[in-house]
C-alpha cells in the first residue's frame, strides 16, 4: 500500500521546521512535484464509488459555475425512504451535463469517504497539531467556480491530476477572521499568475485573495483546510477557566457607585493577570491538543469480540488521536486524549510513544518496545480500543 504523505513530502525542498518559520501564516508557496505521485490518494474509480453508494446531501456536494451555486434540483432528485423522509439521489445525465458545461464539483469532507485521504488528513493533523478537514474540487471547463475570495483557513492545495489556473492577489488585512470587526478590502491586480500543475502542492495562508480557474482540460485537487489557534480562541478559553472565579462569576454592579463599579474592575483586572502566567499560550494548547477528538475507525469483527485482539501478532493496530499529549513524572505516564486522562505506570511509556506516530504497529513490534509481558501489552491495547483511542487493523 503507498505511504502517506506527511508534511515534510508536501513542502519539500523546504524543512518542516523552516516552513513554519518563514512560510505559515505569512505568504503563499508553490511546491513542485512530479506528475502522478498523488494518483493513488484518489484514483477516479473511488470517486466514482462514492458518488455511487453514498447520500451525499447538499451543499457537502454541490457544483458552483461562475462564482454562482448550481441548483441542487437540477441534478439530484429527492427519493422517499420506507419509513419518512427524503433522501438525495444524484442524477448522472444532468449531472455530468452541468461538468461538460463549465461547473466544478466540490465534495466536502472527503477524508471521512475516504481511507487514503482520511490516513493523509490523520498525518497533517499528527504534524500541524490542528484539525484538518479535506475538501474535493474537479473541473473540466474554462470558467472560474469561484470568484475572486479569501478563506478564513489556511490550506494546502494538492492537483492530483489535470491542471489549474491560480492567480494570486495577496492579502488586504492581517490575519482577518470570520467573525471581524470589519472586512478585508478587495484586491487589486494579481500579483502571480500561475498553472499549478500534477504532482504540485500550493500553500495559502488565511486571508490571501486569490482566483481559481480551469483551463479547458480535466483538474482534480483537494484543499487541505486548517485553522491554527490564535489569541482570540486563547481568550475564550480563558474565559471558560475564569467559571471557577468567584469575582468572574458574580453580578456586575450596573447600579453600583462610580467607585464600586471601579473596585470591581480592578478586582476582576488582578483575577485576569493572574492567570495570564508566562506558560499560558503553553497550558493553552496542550489543552486544546488533549481536547482534539479521536479520528473515527472502527476495527470490526475485533473491536466488538470478547477478547478484542486476534490470536496472532502479527496484527497491526492504529492510534486515533493524533493530536494525544505524554506527560512523564514520578514513574508514571500520562495520556491525555479525546478529551479524556488515562494514568498509566511508567513502563508503558515506549509503547504510547510508538502508538503516538499514528502509523500501523504491529502487536509484536510493541511487545519488543516494551518491558510488559505480551499478555499485559495485549491486555492494554484492548483497553485502548474500548476507550476508542485505538482501532484493529
Amino acid at each position: 500500500m503507498p505511504e502517506t504523505p506527511t508534511l515534510a513530502d508536501l513542502v519539500a525542498p523546504l524543512g518542516v521546521s523552516q516552513f513554519f518559520q518563514e512560510v505559515q501564516g505569512e505568504t503563499y508557496r508553490r511546491f513542485e512535484g512530479r506528475a502522478g505521485r498523488f494518483a493513488d490518494l484518489l484514483p477516479w474509480p473511488a470517486l466514482n464509488a462514492m458518488l455511487r453508494q453514498h447520500r451525499l446531501e447538499f451543499p457537502r456536494l454541490r457544483l458552483a459555475l461562475d462564482g454562482t451555486p448550481v441548483p441542487m434540483e437540477s441534478y439530484t432528485d429527492l427519493v422517499p425512504t420506507r419509513r419518512s423522509g427524503t433522501v438525495p439521489r444524484l442524477r448522472a445525465a444532468p449531472f455530468t451535463e452541468h461538468l461538460r458545461g463549465g461547473a466544478t464539483m466540490v465534495l466536502d469532507a472527503i477524508q471521512e469517504l475516504s481511507d487514503p485521504i482520511g490516513d493523509l488528513a490523520r498525518s497533517l493533523e499528527h504534524d500541524l497539531r490542528e484539525s484538518v478537514q479535506v475538501n474535493l474540487y474537479a473541473g473540466w471547463g474554462v470558467t472560474h467556480g469561484f470568484d475572486v475570495h479569501w478563506d478564513d483557513h489556511d490550506a494546502f492545495i494538492i492537483q492530483v491530476a489535470g491542471r489549474k489556473r491560480w492567480r494570486m492577489h495577496g492579502p488586504t488585512r492581517p490575519a482577518p477572521l470570520h467573525r471581524d470587526v470589519e472586512q478585508p478590502e478587495r484586491p487589486g491586480e494579481p500579483i502571480d499568475d500561475f498553472i499549478l500543475e500534477d504532482g504540485d502542492v500550493l500553500y495559502v495562508p488565511r486571508g490571501h485573495w486569490h482566483d481559481v480557474t480551469a483551463v479547458g482540460e480535466m483538474s482534480l485537487h483537494l484543499t487541505l483546510g486548517f485553522s491554527p489557534a490564535t489569541g482570540i480562541d486563547l481568550v475564550s478559553w480563558l474565559a471558560d477557566k475564569l467559571r471557577a472565579s468567584t469575582v468572574f462569576r458574580q453580578d456586575l454592579p450596573r447600579f453600583g457607585t462610580d467607585e464600586e463599579r471601579a473596585a470591581r474592575a480592578a478586582a476582576l483586572r488582578v483575577e485576569l493577570e493572574a492567570t495570564l502566567t508566562g506558560d499560558v499560550v503553553d497550558r493553552f494548547l496542550a489543552e486544546r491538543d488533549s481536547a482534539a477528538p479521536a479520528h473515527p475507525r472502527v476495527g470490526l469483527p475485533w473491536a466488538a469480540t470478547p477478547g478484542l485482539l486476534p490470536d496472532g501478532d502479527e496484527t497491526e493496530v492504529r492510534f486515533l488521536v493524533p493530536r494525544a499529549v505524554l506527560e512523564e513524572a514520578d514513574g508514571r505516564v500520562t495520556l491525555l486524549a479525546d478529551g479524556k486522562r488515562f494514568v498509566f505506570a511508567g513502563a508503558a511509556a515506549p509503547l504510547l510513544k510508538a502508538l503516538l506516530d499514528g502509523t500501523p504497529q504491529a502487536v509484536k513490534r510493541l511487545t519488543e518496545l516494551s518491558e510488559l509481558d505480551r499478555g499485559t501489552v495485549r491486555a492494554f491495547l484492548g483497553e485502548l480500543t474500548t476507550q476508542g483511542l485505538l482501532s484493529i487493523g
